[in-house]
C-alpha cells in the first residue's frame, strides 16, 4: 500500500502482548517505518551519544531516564523523518512524553493491545532466550528443536530474570501503573483504539481492517 499522505501512529501494549508482532505486520501491510524506542535508546548507549551517555549514567543508578531527556532522544530521531510515515513503539511512556510528542507531531491514531494479564503470564514464563543473539523461543508455541538449545547453534538457552513468574507480575503491574495515565490522555483526545484478545493472530484482522478504514477516510479527506 503506498499512503498518499503522511500517517503517523503510536502503538502500546505491555510486555509479552504481542507488540512486535503485531508492529511487524503493520509495518509490512501499511509500509510505516517502525520506530523502536529501545532501538534508539541501545544505539546511542553504545555509541556513546551525549544523551546515551546520559541515560546510562541514570539506568546504572537505577534511576529513571527523566522525561524531557527521553524526549529529546526520541524526537531527535523523528526530526529526520519529517516526510515520513511511521509506527512507534516504546514511546510515550509517560504523560509528558505523550505532550512532547504532540507538540512536534501529529499523531493519527493509538493502538493499544489489551491482552489479560494472565494470558501474557503464561505465554512470558514460557519464554526462553539465546542470549548471545535475542532470540527468543516458548516452549507453548515456538518451542526450539532441541529442547533447551538454540536452533542455529546448539548454544544452552535461558529463562532472564525478567521472565520468572514473580518479575513478569511487578512489571505488568509496572506498565499498568505508568500507562494508564498515557492511555487516560489519548483517549480524551480521542485518537485512542483498543484491541482486545488472548492471540495475536484472533487481534490482527481488528487491527487491519482498522488501519485500511483509517487510512482509507485519510486519503478521501485528502481528495
Amino acid at each position: 500500500m503506498v499512503l498518499q499522505r503522511i500517517f503517523r501512529a503510536v502503538i502500546m501494549g505491555p510486555p509479552g502482548s504481542g507488540k512486535g508482532t503485531v508492529s511487524a505486520r503493520i509495518t509490512k501491510t501499511f509500509g510505516l517505518s517502525h520506530i523502536s524506542s529501545g532501538d534508539i535508546l541501545r544505539s546511542n548507549i553504545n555509541n556513546k551519544t551525549e544523551l546515551g551517555l546520559l541515560m546510562k549514567c541514570c539506568i546504572d543508578q537505577g534511576q529513571l531516564v527523566p522525561d524531557d531527556v527521553m524526549s529529546r532522544l526520541i524526537l531527535r530521531d523523528l526530526r529526520v523523518m519529517d516526510h515520513s510515515s511511521w509506527l512507534l513503539d516504546g514511546f510515550p511512556r509517560t504523560v509528558p512524553q505523550a505532550e512532547a510528542l504532540d507538540d512536534a507531531h501529529s499523531v493519527d491514531t493509538v493502538i493499544n493491545l489489551n491482552v489479560p494479564f494472565q494470558t501474557i503470564k503464561q505465554r512470558l514464563t514460557s519464554r526462553w532466550t539465546h542470549l548471545p543473539t535475542g532470540r527468543v523461543y516458548n516452549v507453548d508455541f515456538n518451542p526450539p528443536k532441541v529442547p533447551g538449545l538454540d536452533d542455529e547453534t546448539g548454544e544452552p538457552l535461558v529463562q532472564r530474570d525478567d521472565d520468572t513468574p514473580d518479575t513478569v507480575t511487578l512489571r505488568l503491574k509496572a506498565y499498568e501503573n505508568q500507562t494508564e495515565p498515557v492511555l487516560e490522555y489519548y483517549r480524551s483526545n480521542g485518537v485512542l483504539e483498543t484491541f482486545t484478545g488472548t492471540e495475536t493472530n484472533m487481534i490482527w484482522p481488528h487491527v487491519e481492517a482498522f488501519l485500511h478504514k483509517k487510512l482509507f477516510s485519510v486519503k478521501q479527506k485528502v481528495a
